[in-house]
């Protein structure tokens, strides 16, 4: 699905902000910061959904109403979130990443989630990853 009309900076290149969708508080977060994020860099913001999750039209609503460039995109492979990140932000040659964490215990944050790590260690460009509230 598509927003409105994409927008390239002056090299002609397209900035995108990719984020990494749930209906869960972490990927709210991601969603409210990739907005910002995209508004902040006059960027085309690619949301990659990541489970099937009925509140798609909320998130079309909140993108409608930023006013941003903007695809949906569902990820085809819900079991591997990380690679289907990856790939979409692989698209554009100035990319970044946008993911959510959420709150651990002490002993949680010795460990970080499995598909957050893949993101970190594997994009080739730029991975913010923002807590939830």
């Amino acid at each position: 699905m598509t927003g409105t009309d994409q927008s390239a900076d002056s090299t002609g290149t397209e900035s995108t902000v990719v984020v990494g969708y749930s209906a869960k508080p972490e990927g709210r977060a991601a969603l409210a910061r990739g907005i910002a994020m995209a508004r902040l860099s006059g960027a085309k913001i690619v949301i990659v959904h990541t489970a099937p999750d009925d509140d798609a039209p909320d998130v079309r609503a909140q993108l409608d109403a930023s006013g941003l460039a903007y695809d949906i995109h569902q990820a085809p492979d819900v079991l591997d979130p990380a690679e289907e990140l990856i790939k979409v932000s692989e698209a554009s040659a100035d990319a970044m990443i946008v993911i959510g964490l959420r709150r651990r215990s002490p002993v949680g944050k010795l460990l970080l989630g499995s598909n957050a790590q893949r993101i970190l260690l594997d994009a080739s460009c730029p991975v913010l990853a923002v807590k939830a509230e």
